[in-house]
């Protein structure tokens, strides 16, 4: 996408595909977008030295299994904690990786408790992710960024305008972060997805338990709707 007004990073949500219904009963074509956060901060290495678990292969391999195309936003410290992983995901072609920052630290405050980037350092905290991602060897990547807790504001679009990314926001929040009733997280993911939807979860086992149970059930029931699952950057191709 092309930089915004005055040079601010543009922000894509959802596609809505060209003059159709997608409210309804539409004509909008059936897309939708998984798309997984692979959370880890910067300052939790402790945490999976003590064994916390900040991946889930089990949900990667599901993906597989289910041959679901999906976006994964991967922080730089979580490629770092991972690097086979990080790899092995960034050289499946039925995956793309896109930046979530390296130390999912916040881009304006309040942001959930996160601690947060300094103006003058978010475009190099970007930067960061994008190299560990390079050194764990992974291919597929995107330019796309996902704001750590989707917080942002106006300076932190013009901040980080020098990293040429498009940031990628959503319209479901699957509620799966640290939710234990995979049940509920199927119902509002299915409750809330239209054509052309963006979804987001998680891919981390500690913070998000319930995802891949969740995703057992919201991926053929979609199917059975005639909704075809997509990347960010096949939903973002005609989304304007």
């Amino acid at each position: 996408m092309a930089p915004g007004p005055a040079g601010r990073t543009p922000v894509f949500e959802r596609r809505v595909a060209g003059g159709g219904r997608d409210a309804g009963g539409g004509s909008a074509e059936k897309v939708v977008a998984l798309t997984f956060d692979a959370d880890m901060t910067a300052d939790q290495g402790p945490g999976a030295a003590s064994g916390e678990r900040f991946d889930n292969p089990e949900l990667v391999a599901l993906l597989r299994r289910l041959k679901v195309p999906s976006t994964v936003f991967m922080t730089g410290r979580w490629a770092e904690e991972y690097p086979a992983q990080a790899r092995a995901i960034g050289t499946d072609p039925l995956f793309e990786v896109a930046n979530h920052s390296y130390s999912h630290h916040a881009f304006s405050s309040p942001c959930y408790g996160l601690p947060v980037v300094g103006k003058n350092a978010m475009t190099r905290d970007v930067e960061r992710a994008f190299t560990a991602f390079r050194k764990a060897g992974v291919r597929n990547v995107v330019p796309y960024f996902r704001f750590p807790g989707g917080c942002y504001d106006d300076t932190a679009l013009r901040a980080l305008a020098p990293a040429n990314v498009t940031a990628v926001q959503w319209d479901v929040i699957s509620g799966d972060a640290f939710a234990t009733d995979a049940g509920a997280v199927a119902e509002q993911v299915l409750d809330g997805v239209r054509p052309g939807s963006l979804v987001v979860m998680h891919c981390t086992r500690s913070a998000a338990p319930a995802t891949e149970a969740a995703v057992r059930r919201i991926v053929p029931e979609l199917r059975e709707r005639g909704y075809r699952f997509v990347k960010v950057s096949e939903l973002m191709e005609d989304g304007g």
